[in-house]
């Protein structure tokens, strides 16, 4: 694995959980990302699934707590999970950053999440490259140095995650074959949590947010092949009518013609307790979408 130093490794259902470090060129500074080898990766390669974490997370949460690697060890799908930005390049924000409240806690250990947009502004243009590093650079490393189908990828996540989700399948609509997502943020420049990072990152002309927006991307027309985009939510969810706004996704999908399965989850709130409940189910639609195989 040219590049890359491996932290930790584990078995997990006939598969391999690893930890991996390498320079990034796209962020100017080193990454980090976990991967889930499933155990047909041994006879051949395999497609590869991408998931996005949320703000206050790294590339551990997905895999400690997200509940997904015998499902895709029972399908022979991958599993590739990023760090949500780089750490210790002295930005401001570093700890744990809320756009909204400015609140920054170093003390927490989290840091402040690149939002999967590629920055603009200073002094974060030169390191929050995460669209870039998501979309091109990470991919590009796994299917060099993994038993990972070339071309063949689907992208979900969770909260901010979602957001980067729906972004990076919408930007890029024949990069990935099937895309989902967790409670992710529908629109951003709509609501304050979005409208302040955009901002923070990309400064105040708000014509470039669009690009990072998946309420506007999908009114550029629907995604190739009637491919479907699949949405969970809770409805106990505290941040669904201030900060994620399904409503206004959906009605853009609508209007489009994009096939969206948005279900509700009565009783369900944000967190990875709902993320884990529903993860088998998100497995098999990408499995199925790209054709991964059991056992």
């Amino acid at each position: 694995m040219s590049g890359l130093s491996t932290a930790a490794e584990y078995a997990s259902f006939g598969g391999i959980v690893g930890f991996y470090e390498h320079r990034s060129e796209v962020c100017d500074a080193n990454m980090r990302f976990a991967v889930y080898t499933p155990p047909q990766a041994a006879e051949g390669p395999v497609p590869v699934l991408y998931y996005l974490s949320g703000l206050t997370s790294t590339e551990e949460n997905f895999m400690v707590k997200g509940g997904a690697q015998r499902a895709a060890a029972e399908r022979g799908l991958m599993l590739v999970s990023p760090d949500t930005s780089p750490r210790g390049v002295g930005l401001p924000g570093e700890g744990y950053y809320d756009p909204v409240t400015g609140v920054i806690s170093p003390e927490a250990g989290f840091y402040a999440a690149g939002f999967y947009v590629d920055a603009t502004t200073d002094p974060y243009a030169k390191h929050y490259k995460t669209y870039s590093y998501v979309t091109r650079e990470l991919p590009a490393i796994v299917e060099a140095n993994f038993s990972a189908l070339e071309g063949v990828r689907g992208v979900f996540g969770h909260s901010i995650g979602g957001h980067g989700a729906l972004v990076c399948a919408l930007g890029n609509p024949t990069f990935y074959g099937s895309v989902s997502a967790f409670a992710p943020l529908c629109a951003p420049s709509r609501v304050p949590w979005g409208r302040e990072a955009f901002s923070t990152y990309l400064g105040p002309d708000e014509e470039t947010w669009r690009e990072y927006d998946a309420s506007e991307l999908v009114r550029q027309g629907p995604l190739p092949n009637g491919g479907l985009i699949r949405i969970e939510q809770g409805t106990a969810d505290q941040f669904l009518n201030e900060r994620l706004r399904p409503d206004v996704f959906e009605e853009a999908c609508a209007a489009v013609g994009q096939p969206l399965e948005l279900r509700w989850r009565e009783g369900y709130d944000h967190g990875y307790y709902f993320v884990a409940t529903f993860m088998e189910e998100h497995i098999k639609h990408h499995a199925d979408a790209l054709g991964a195989s059991g056992a």
